[in-house]
């Protein structure tokens, strides 16, 4: 079942767009995917490392301008300025790496906060390069392999196509040795230490999977939106990515897609609807810290685990035996001629007149 679940889901997705037939769920559904690769990557240093960060949409933003300057600017490929902002967003993660690995806990978290603020501040304020709050625009999507992806279904599918391969590598990445051994740092680092193991390194290394990941969600975010502004860079948006992993689960594969689909649906689906959708979701995100603080995805496998052994431990009901048909004996034979025997009385009947001493010697001698 854990192997059929994952083909079960991807398959469900492959059919979304025929089951929903609007081009703007369609859209929504390109979001939720976009988000998904995101969370995915952060969740690689917050549930596998142990490491909170809330600068990861400076390494998104990141991809985004250097393939937005590289297309409208230096006048590259689509392809050229993908590889480029990938190289930019691992140089970018690498150096957020040595600066925040400094620390762990609370000043990891608040050294990541202020380099991802310091991004946002650069493509705020220098004009000349990002073009300020006006932002970047590129005319038009890249068509790889000669498929056009201007129509929401082409797209959707490409993007549909790029998480299953996050997911693939972040199957291989749990599964290998040193998945483990970044979870043998988040656990028990001094004993890790003491192992022999880099500690610093593993971390490292695990901060530039991370931070790739997180560059190409921020590819798809700029190829969707055709555009690029420092919104990309602010402080909501790792926020959103850190709730996304938080509400789903952290250290699961699945529960970073399930948190992306939550936020998502929430700020383009429930908005519509109700206009203090934040109050909302916050109550949600409550709710869930509250009765589920492992996150959706652990908590309802948790639910579903403790209702199959409540069952499997609930008693049957005792079984009332039925009452012998009229006319049979206590030992299921013909009753004597004379007798008339009462089914729920679990005595045999006295004698009657003159039998004597014939019926208890009848009975003695059933016995033997």
């Amino acid at each position: 079942m854990r192997r059929l679940a994952p083909l079960a889901g991807l398959a469900l997705l492959a059919a979304l767009p025929w089951l929903i037939g609007s081009a703007y769920y369609v859209n929504i559904a390109s979001q939720i995917l976009i988000a998904a690769v995101f969370a995915l990557g952060l969740n690689v240093l917050v549930g596998y490392g142990g490491l909170v960060s809330l600068g990861h949409a400076g390494l998104f933003g990141m991809a985004a301008y250097a393939a937005a300057w590289m297309i409208a600017t230096a006048g590259a490929g689509h392809l050229v300025a993908a590889l480029a902002a990938l190289g930019a967003t691992l140089l970018t993660a690498a150096v957020f790496a040595v600066l925040a690995l400094r620390a762990t806990g609370i000043g990891f978290l608040m050294i990541t906060l202020a380099l991802g603020q310091i991004l946002w501040g650069v493509a705020y304020r220098w004009i000349e390069l990002t073009n300020g709050d006006n932002g970047i625009s590129v005319p038009g999507r890249p068509a790889p392999f000669g498929l056009q992806l201007e129509a929401p279904t082409p797209f959707y599918y490409a993007t549909l196509l790029v998480l299953a391969a996050t997911l693939g590598a972040m199957a291989i990445f749990v599964r290998s040795p040193f998945g483990a051994s970044l979870r043998g740092t988040r656990d028990q680092p001094r004993r890790m230490s003491a192992l022999g193991h880099n500690v610093w390194g593993i971390r490292f290394f695990a901060f530039l999977f991370s931070g790739f990941w997180s560059g190409v969600a921020g590819l798809l975010y700029f190829y969707y939106n055709e555009f690029v502004s420092p919104h990309v860079l602010s402080l909501g948006n790792s926020a959103e990515a850190l709730l996304m992993v938080i509400s789903g689960g952290t250290g699961t594969l699945l529960g970073p897609i399930v948190g992306a689909a939550l936020v998502v649906v929430m700020k383009n689906v429930a908005s519509a609807y109700i206009e203090r959708w934040n109050f909302l979701l916050g109550a949600i995100f409550v709710a869930i810290v509250m009765l589920m603080p492992e996150g959706l995805v652990p908590g309802s496998v948790r639910l579903w685990r403790w209702a199959v052994s409540r069952r499997a431990a609930t008693p049957e009901p005792a079984r009332t035996p039925l009452p012998p048909p009229a006319g049979a004996g206590r030992d299921g034979g013909t009753p004597q001629a004379g007798r008339r025997p009462s089914p729920a009385s679990p005595h045999p009947p006295p004698p009657q007149a003159g039998e004597g001493l014939a019926a208890p010697m009848a009975e003695e001698e059933a016995r033997r």
